[in-house]
């Protein structure tokens, strides 16, 4: 039973009330000043205080500072008749839990009670019915799928619950973990389908080599600042922790867009900057493309693909382009703005959340921290709120820029080893091999015999990708054990999932 201690004055008048709350299974104490309130709070616990602002002695305000440092895990909240503004800016400023103004009515008091002794559990049966509801219709969406957008509008529902049901540690949760599962097993199976005639057709949805061309240059011929911003490594339920921070400068417009094969910085990242499928770069710009077996890094070049693509499409845009690997690149950017604030194109690189991804994979420690989605997302938000990143989009805004923020591709979780033998000259992701003499499953695998045919350039003449689905990674059967053991529940990224392949595609636009 929840104890509850009431503090006023006139507490004699409020024995209506205080009957009312007890016959609803809450314990009472009452006291008629501030003092005999903390005593109270000094020799018992209490669950919740219902304090009145106007007593004689020490007065409420008072009285609430003493509580706040002598008890301060204890909610309290203010009953008052005063409705001066001052009043309640102190008391709101003093972290008060709710603030009610006389006279109140006995459900008023009961409202505020459990808004903040049982919301928790309140929300959670609530959230369990709900998506016990949502369940039935999310599962028609599921099997009835039959496009791009019918796919987004699936992942965009397991998100939303998701986030929901993380919150409260919902039992729910297991439920919507085998949903996901469901889902991504019908969304490989579309993608096997249809990825052919995506990149051999002109009917596909918009992909990575056409962002720039089909979301940043209409926005420069339309007179605006625009700055893109890619965080590496970056998933839509990342994205939606991050939203609240950026919707205090800007104005949100969110889509998504579905990157190409494989979902990694080589493949995906460079396509989008040169505007190009890495078959064509590699062709047209052979000394920028870097394969799969040099030793120099993999995204080197992303300036120069850049001037590649606005040059193709005779654009006259100057571009800054950043890349910000730690904080002290980030301030760096801070201090360059001021002088390339006229700009008409600024393009940033944000690596730390693959930074992450890959530390979680090798740090124990980092591993333990971000254990499951849900707390993977917690850093990420938590990163974000106190780096300069925001104070990045803060400036961004207040200068004008339109800022699109996107990511190459997402990463998942894996947790299914997948035996595949290749030789030497095979690429190391987890997520997509691609090799001349490569031995698989096919049944467990999405096959590219002829990789020009889908963009994509081939070390060999012979060579061929192979993509891991769902929630697989693929390992070698000569130490095999080591393998599942080290990267069982680490994220990675290269294969074919909606967290890896739908990925946010969000509009800013400064407040006014």
């Amino acid at each position: 039973m929840d104890k509850i201690l009431w503090a006023d004055d006139e507490i004699d008048l409020l024995k209506p009330h205080i009957l009312f709350l007890k016959a609803k299974g809450y314990d009472l104490t009452t006291v008629s000043n501030g003092r005999d309130a903390l005593d109270a709070l000094d020799n018992d616990s209490f669950s919740l205080v219902l304090l009145d602002e106007n007593m004689p002695g020490i007065s409420g305000l008072e009285t609430l500072d003493l509580i706040n440092e002598r008890h301060p895990e204890v909610p309290v909240v203010m009953v008052t008749k005063s409705e001066e503004e001052n009043i309640m800016d102190q008391a709101i400023g003093n972290r008060i839990a709710d603030y009610l103004i006389k006279p109140v009515n006995p459900n008023q008091i009961l409202l505020s009670i459990k808004k903040n002794l049982h919301s928790r559990e309140i929300v959670n049966e609530q959230a369990s019915s709900d998506y016990q509801q949502d369940f039935s219709k999310i599962s028609q969406l599921i099997n009835s799928a039959g496009s791009v957008d019918d796919w987004m509008d699936v992942y965009r529902q397991l998100v939303r619950w998701e986030l929901k049901l993380s919150e409260t540690g919902n039992p729910m949760e297991e439920m919507l973990l085998m949903q996901k599962r469901d889902a991504n097993s019908n969304f490989c199976k579309f993608v096997k389908r249809n990825y052919e005639s995506w990149v051999t057709t002109d009917d596909h949805p918009l992909m990575s080599h056409e962002v720039f061309r089909r979301r940043v240059f209409p926005l420069l011929d339309n007179g605006e600042k625009v700055c893109f911003f890619l965080i590496d490594n970056f998933r839509l339920d990342q994205w939606r922790v991050l939203q609240p921070l950026l919707s205090e400068f800007f104005n949100v417009s969110e889509e998504m867009y579905t990157t190409i094969l494989p979902t990694s910085t080589q493949y995906a990242r460079n396509a989008i900057f040169a505007g190009l499928m890495p078959y064509d770069i590699a062709k047209m710009y052979p000394g920028l493309w870097v394969e799969e077996d040099e030793d120099e890094g993999l995204n080197i070049h992303e300036q120069e693909l850049i001037q590649t693509q606005l040059d193709r499409f005779r654009r006259k845009e100057k571009f800054s382009y950043a890349k910000l690997n730690d904080s002290s690149a980030g301030e760096k950017f801070m201090q360059r703005l001021n002088s390339s604030k006229d700009l008409p194109l600024q393009v940033v690189v944000l690596n730390f959340i693959d930074m992450l991804s890959h530390a979680r994979t090798e740090s124990k420690m980092i591993r333990e921290l971000a254990s499951n989605d849900a707390a993977y997302r917690s850093i990420t938000e938590s990163w974000f709120r106190h780096s300069s990143s925001i104070d990045i989009f803060r400036r961004l805004a207040e200068l004008g820029y339109k800022v699109i923020v996107t990511t190459d591709h997402g990463t998942i979780r894996v947790d299914n080893p997948v035996k595949v033998v290749g030789d030497r000259n095979t690429n190391t992701n987890l997520r997509y091999k691609c090799g001349k003499n490569l031995n698989y499953n096919p049944r467990q695998v999405y096959e590219m015999h002829n990789p020009r045919k889908f963009g994509l350039p081939a070390p060999n003449l012979s060579s061929t990708f192979i993509f891991a689905l769902n929630e697989d990674f693929f390992s070698y059967p000569n130490n095999y054990n080591y393998y599942v053991q080290y990267y069982t529940g680490t994220f990675q990224h290269g294969g074919i999932s909606l967290q890896e392949m739908l990925v946010p595609l969000v509009t800013l636009t400064p407040r006014v």
